[in-house]
This record gives structure tokens, C-alpha cells and sequence, in this order.
């Protein structure tokens, strides 16, 4: 079983950086896509960030194009996302997940969260 670990968050000025971990253990990390995802407070999950298997092709939300990018290291079986200029509206519990073809989080892939608060 694929089990994913997410570290990075912390609470950081509007404007600030962060750069969020996602490390897996397990399964073989490298053939699947990983996709960030977040959760603020009385609101629904929502996607973030997507990467292939490969690291060569990348889907982000228009909320975050422009301002974060994803990344990946098989050797280190990690995909980073890095958060800049970042807002008030970016404060969520930010997840990662393993994803099946169709880019649907694969069941029990789930990390635990890690936390961003970005102050205004």
C-alpha cells in the first residue's frame, strides 16, 4: 500500500513562500501521478496541483497558476509544491495523493494534511 507523508506547512505573511513535501513509502511511488490537493475551513476539498508519473506534464487550478509550482523526485520518491506570493485564500490543510489514470485520488492514498495560514 502507497502511503504519503506531507510536510512544509506553517504560517507565513501574504506575499510569503512555502514549499510543501509530499514523501511516499510503499508501493512503487514512481508510476503514479500525485495531485495536491486543499481544504479550507467549511468549505469542500478542491484540487490544487497535478503531475505525471515522469514529472514532464503538470495541471494546476487557475486560482494557483502562475503562482505555484509542482515538482517531482523519484529518486526520493517527493513531489514538491512550491507556493509563492501567496494570499490570505491559500490558508487550508493542504493534501497530496497517488492518482489512478483518470486523475481520480486513489482510496487510502491520502496523506494526513499539513497546515498553511497565511496572514494578511
Amino acid at each position: 500500500q502507497l502511503q504519503l507523508v506531507e510536510s512544509g506547512g506553517g504560517l507565513v505573511q501574504a506575499g510569503g513562500s512555502l514549499r510543501l513535501s509530499c514523501a511516499a513509502s510503499g508501493r512503487i511511488f514512481s508510476i503514479y501521478a500525485v495531485g495536491w490537493f486543499r481544504q479550507a475551513p467549511g468549505k469542500d476539498r478542491e484540487f490544487v496541483s497535478a503531475i505525471n508519473w515522469s514529472g514532464d506534464s503538470t495541471d494546476y487550478a487557475d486560482s494557483v497558476k502562475e503562482r505555484f509550482t509542482i515538482s517531482r523526485d523519484n529518486a526520493k520518491n517527493t513531489v514538491y509544491l512550491q507556493m509563492n506570493s501567496l494570499k490570505p485564500e491559500d490558508t487550508a490543510v493542504y493534501y497530496c495523493a497517488a492518482l489512478d489514470r483518470y486523475y481520480y485520488p486513489l482510496p487510502g492514498s491520502w496523506g494526513q494534511g499539513t497546515q498553511v495560514t497565511v496572514s494578511s
